[in-house]
């Protein structure tokens, strides 16, 4: 089967950027963006449109993403750690996951969906996922109980107060600490501080999560085989009630990161390596 030109684009970036050290760039050819406006985000899902068109929005993503998965184009094959998210599934907690794949936070809900009650599976996004993405998945990303990232300061402090409450209530915020995805990138990138500091305002805990792959002998439309998902669902990390925003930050984002790559070299049974020139520092600002 002929392989996708896209994809073989997207790889060859990703070759490109991690011999740069340039972890955070974006490799995919996503449309032009624009910032969101004042107003614009209903963060809290207060107004009634937002709760219908929450509702319907979610209804049919979940039976398109089911039915992305009776095709075998989603697979979780296994599923470990999950005693370490029944630990924290009456409280709010950050919940952290490596971003390869459009997919991977639809594989992060089917496996706390049993557990989550009436609570709701929150997602922090890139802003022009949100405002200018196109199409069935622009959709998604407007509606699915997303939280857009912005660029204004000013509408930065919505976004806060909105996690701050969510998690004071018991909700799971996902967040991909990593940035951009890199489209079936295995090892684990190094992680912004700033996406531990939701946690750490509210004194939530982090839950990390990260996704190992494998080949299966199916091949999805871009030529590429489909990958089987294991979700590894590691211990809580707490912020200490002693130390600072800022120090918490930091130190939940290193321990995430070493937790993450302890997974990836027992599961691969490869030391964790870049094609890097000098040393790659595990969190950045």
């Amino acid at each position: 089967m002929e392989k996708a030109q896209d994809r073989i684009e997207v790889l060859k970036k990703i070759e490109k950027y991690e011999k740069l050290g340039l972890f955070d760039h974006y490799v995919e050819n996503d449309p032009p963006t624009r910032p969101i406006e004042p107003g614009e985000v209903d963060y809290m899902g207060k107004k009634l449109t937002s709760k219908i068109g929450t509702a319907i929005a979610n209804e049919i993503a979940r039976r398109h993403f089911d039915k992305c998965i009776d095709r075998g184009e989603l697979g979780i094959k296994h599923i470990r750690g999950i005693e370490n998210y029944i630990d924290v599934a009456k409280k709010g907690a950050l919940i952290t996951c490596n971003h390869f794949n459009a997919f991977d936070n639809y594989a992060v809900f089917k496996v706390i969906q049993p557990y989550l009650g009436k609570k709701r599976l929150y997602k922090i996004i890139r802003e022009g996922n949100y405002t200018s993405f196109p199409g069935f998945y622009g959709y998604l990303f407007r509606n699915c109980n997303t939280l857009p990232l912005p660029s204004d300061h000013r509408i930065m402090r919505d976004l806060l107060n909105a996690t701050d409450d969510l998690l004071r209530r018991g909700e799971k915020i996902l967040i991909y600490p990593e940035q951009g995805m890199w489209w079936n990138y295995r090892k684990p990138r190094p992680l912004k501080v700033g996406a531990f500091r939701f946690a750490a305002r509210s004194g939530a805990p982090v839950l990390p999560m990260f996704i190992t792959m494998e080949d299966t002998d199916k091949y999805g439309a871009d030529g590429f085989p489909i990958q089987a998902y294991t979700v590894h669902i590691l211990p809580a990390i707490y912020p200490d009630a002693n130390a600072s925003v800022r120090d918490n930050s930091r130190i939940m984002c290193e321990k995430n990161y070493a937790a993450w790559k302890e997974v990836y070299e027992k599961t691969y049974g490869v030391p964790l390596t870049y094609t890097t020139e000098g040393e790659v520092e595990p969190c950045s600002i």
